[in-house]
C-alpha cells in the first residue's frame, strides 16, 4: 500500500496535535504548560502520580467542571495531564505518530480505541471550546476525528523521522 496518503492525513491531524491546546497537557516532563506560548504553568504545579497533580495542589483545586471565564481558568470534569508516556512536547511529528500508535505508551489503545479517544473524548474536545481569550485548536473535533479515522483506515503510516 502507498503510504503517502495516510502520512498526509496524519500531517494534517498533526496541526491539531501540535497546537498549544493539546501540547500544554502533553508535556514531556513533570510540569504542564499554558497559554499559546506554552509557558510553564503558574502557579507551579506538577504532574503527580496519576497526572492529576501532587497532594495539596491537585488539578481539581483550580480546574473545575467547566471553564470559569471571569478568572480565565479552564475546566472539565476530568481535567488532568496525559500520561508521561504520551508527552509530546519537544518531539517531532514522526515521533509523536509512533508514540500514539505504541500500545505500551498510549494506554493500551488499539487503532479503533485510539480513533474513538481522539474523535469522541470530551477532554480532547475541550481543545475546541477552551474559553474566552484562548485560541481553539484548528477545525473541529469531528473534523479531527475524521482525519484520524481516515489515517487509521489507510494503514496508519507515520512520517519518516
Amino acid at each position: 500500500m502507498n503510504a503517502r496518503a495516510p502520512i498526509a492525513l496524519f500531517q494534517e491531524a498533526a496541526k491539531v496535535i501540535t497546537h498549544p491546546r493539546c501540547m500544554n497537557c502533553h508535556p514531556a516532563g513533570e510540569r504542564p504548560t499554558q497559554t499559546e506560548r506554552m509557558q510553564p504553568h503558574q502557579p507551579l504545579v506538577v504532574r503527580g502520580a496519576d497526572g492529576r497533580g501532587a497532594p495539596g495542589m491537585m488539578c481539581a483545586t483550580c480546574h473545575h467542571a467547566a471553564n470559569y471565564d471571569p478568572a480565565g481558568v479552564p475546566g472539565h470534569p476530568d481535567w488532568h495531564l496525559a500520561p508521561l508516556s504520551m508527552g509530546w512536547q519537544g518531539r517531532s511529528v514522526a515521533q509523536i505518530c509512533e508514540q500514539i500508535k505504541d500500545r505500551a505508551r498510549n494506554g493500551g489503545r488499539d487503532m479503533a480505541a485510539l480513533v474513538q479517544h481522539m474523535a469522541e473524548d470530551a477532554l480532547v474536545g475541550w481543545a475546541w471550546a477552551p474559553g474566552v481569550g484562548r485560541a481553539p485548536a484548528p477545525g473541529s473535533q469531528a473534523e479531527f476525528g475524521a482525519l484520524v479515522r481516515a489515517w487509521a483506515d489507510a494503514g496508519g503510516y507515520c512520517p519518516s523521522p
